[in-house]
């Protein structure tokens, strides 16, 4: 639903994951071949993705300060399962956190995640307030106190609702 710019590095995965599912409608891109292909999962990881990008939901909630949408399993547990190891480049001697086995979906949102807090961007990324909608989006406000995936639906309709009810 958002008109934002997408997230940087890595986070474009978390991002492109958690946006899967539209609320509204109730369409879930993990049905669909095309959907998990995007992802590199099989039919039978689809229950496992779903359960990583509504674990990332709450924690992109918390980032805009909304409480979770559901009870989830905490994604601190589920990424744990995600090994990742340092590498250094022999060449210039930088430094980088990679996923162990580069395959699984987790193993890489893991290691998006860890690229992300190096970067300093993870907090960054939020979930829409709007109930109906929970859209992950990059707040590149200059005080990160984004609400809304977009102003012209989101934040329109919250801000006529709060109208209407004063009226």
């Amino acid at each position: 639903m958002s008109e934002r710019s997408p997230a940087p590095g890595a986070l474009t995965l978390v991002q492109s994951l958690v946006n899967t599912l539209d609320l509204e409608s109730g369409a879930d891109a993990l049905d669909t071949a095309e959907g998990r292909e995007r992802f590199g999962i099989a039919e039978s990881e689809a229950a496992g993705a779903r359960e990583l990008r509504e674990s990332l939901r709450v924690a992109l909630l918390a980032h805009a300060g909304h409480p979770a949408h559901r009870s989830v399993p905490r994604l601190g547990e589920l990424l744990a399962a995600a090994p990742l190891l340092v590498t250094v480049s022999p060449s210039d001697g930088s430094a980088a956190l990679v996923p162990a086995d580069t395959g699984p979906l987790l193993s890489r949102v893991a290691a998006a995640v860890a690229e992300s807090l190096v970067a300093g961007t993870w907090t960054r990324l939020k979930a829409c307030e709007a109930v109906d909608c929970h859209w992950a989006y990059y707040d590149r406000s200059p005080a990160g106190r984004g609400r809304w995936c977009s102003m012209q639906v989101c934040g329109a309709r919250a801000k006529m609702r709060r109208y209407r009810a004063k009226a």
